[in-house]
């Protein structure tokens, strides 16, 4: 019976958990396999707590969505009792928490077996996961010489390889989407303040930063986001409410909608032609259902908010490392941080707190230009409903293009060839609040993945999530798994 574990979703598994085919005690034997066979080529799971993972099917999971489901958190954030975390430092590695955060409380109510953390770049700044507190780089499974993208690498890695049919990730600038492009799966963000933050942080990198999930489906996306939403006592701000839920949306196709097409950056750079030709190939699927597609360009400043991005990035780094050290009563040592936090930090030093406020600033002025693309005040004709773009400029980049050894922050983020030209796309709608997802619906002439973007009005996580399973559903994508055995 356990043969079939990589074949379904978790909702699937859930199912079979609840009419006793499988019990939760044998899922986590075969996720502990895998992780056994398969760890050590990819180096996707650490910090494993079995004996939680058996306590808490000893005492009765709770029974929800996925009671019985292996299930791992991201080794950056989500903190929890429990499960110690390394967040993707050395300085900061076998941190302990004195309480669960709200997003792990409500996971750990849809019934899930958490039995480990996947790996993640220090400071989540990267859209590759080749941190040296975990001893060498994550790699992909679809082939191993190429990274499975970040910051939630190990958890694509993880679940893109059947250790486990779903993971937690978070996405500040698109560290959710990345790892799904590069590793064939569904992730989506959700609209800003849709999951919960506290009780550690008010909100992550001034609002942009947000959780989210790795799946192989739009259901299981769907049932843990309804299961998480909502803000946390005392939180600084809200999502728009949902009218009826993510799995009553996707119940249902969407009404047509206006697509605008983007088969280059948003900045009118051309990107990888396996990655144009996915987005061509995905606007005649959506034509043949019926949605309008239109060509265009979001008419945004893109550049004052990659800038802008970096710099609040840089302070929230500076930020996360002062704390740390404040804990621990000393000084920075030399092999404390990698390279790239060493620069973020010295690019925070160069700043005040009025320029930072003037970033956060100019990312609300974004926020605001992105949302008068979708509804214009002028113009002869209203904006899109959704904007269709790859997720990735390239095809999952080679292990080691994007180590964190380098010190040069900015070249990093913003130099030619680097992070914001490898992926141009996501970060938008992190700086915007508004939902976007990646779907799997690509394949690079190397067999790579390559995943497909669509965003939405701040708010409309109904109506994407929608079309999201219209098009799971006319063109499936689980079948379509790494060989790595």
């Amino acid at each position: 019976m356990l043969t079939a574990y990589d074949c379904v979703d978790a909702t699937a598994l859930a199912a079979r958990v609840a009419a006793r085919q499988v019990s939760p005690t044998e899922l986590l034997d075969h996720a502990l396999g895998k992780v056994a066979a398969l760890n050590p080529r990819l180096n996707a799971v650490v910090l494993m707590q079995e004996q939680v993972a058996r306590q808490a099917i000893a005492t009765g999971l709770p029974r929800g969505p996925f009671q019985g489901v292996p299930f791992l958190l991201k080794d950056l954030g989500c903190e929890a009792v429990d499960f110690p975390s390394h967040n993707g430092s050395r300085l900061l590695a076998n941190t302990r928490y004195g309480k669960d955060s709200a997003i792990f409380a409500r996971i750990r109510q849809t019934g899930v077996v958490t039995f480990g953390r996947t790996t993640s770049p220090e400071g989540g700044i990267g859209a590759a996961t080749e941190a040296a507190v975990y001893g060498g780089p994550t790699r992909n499974p679809w082939n191993l010489d190429h990274t499975p993208g970040g910051s939630s690498g190990g958890a694509g890695a993880a679940v893109a390889a059947g250790i486990v049919p779903f993971a937690h990730g978070s996405d500040g600038g698109g560290s959710v989407r990345i790892p799904a492009s590069g590793c064939g799966l569904f992730g989506m963000k959700p609209t800003r303040a849709r999951l919960p933050d506290g009780p550690y942080a008010g909100e992550g990198w001034a609002g942009m930063a947000i959780d989210g999930f790795l799946t192989w489906s739009v259901r299981d996306t769907a049932a843990l986001l309804d299961a998480c939403q909502g803000a946390d006592p005392g939180a600084p701000y809200h999502a728009p409410p949902l009218q009826a839920g993510h799995m009553q949306a996707i119940s249902r196709p969407p009404r047509r909608l206006r697509v605008m097409l983007c088969d280059t950056s948003f900045t009118g750079q051309p990107i990888h032609p396996d990655c144009a030709a996915a987005v061509h190939q995905t606007a005649q699927l959506l034509a043949s259902l019926g949605h309008h597609v239109e060509p265009g360009l979001p008419q945004a400043d893109i550049p004052m908010m990659m800038r802008a991005w970096t710099n609040i990035v840089a302070c929230g780094t500076a930020l996360g490392i002062r704390k740390a050290l404040a804990a621990k009563g000393r000084a920075l040592q030399p092999d404390d941080i990698e390279g790239v936090s060493r620069g973020a930090m010295a690019l925070a030093a160069t700043l005040s707190g009025a320029d930072y406020l003037d970033a956060v600033g100019q990312i609300h002025a974004f926020g605001r230009q992105m949302a008068a693309v979708f509804d214009p005040e002028t113009g002869p004709k209203p904006g899109p409903d959704i904007i269709l773009s790859a997720t990735l400029a390239e095809p999952p980049a080679r292990i080691g293009r994007f180590a964190h050894s380098t010190d040069d922050y900015l070249h990093y983020r913003i130099g030619p060839g680097m992070i914001f030209d490898y992926s141009p796309f996501c970060a938008v709608f992190n700086a915007s609040g508004q939902p976007a997802a990646s779907l799997p619906l690509g394949q690079s002439a190397d067999g790579l993945p390559i995943g497909i973007h669509l965003a939405a009005r701040f708010g409309n996580d109904e109506e994407l999530i929608a079309l999201c399973a219209e098009l799971e559903r006319a063109q499936p994508w689980a079948s379509k798994r790494p060989e790595l055995g």
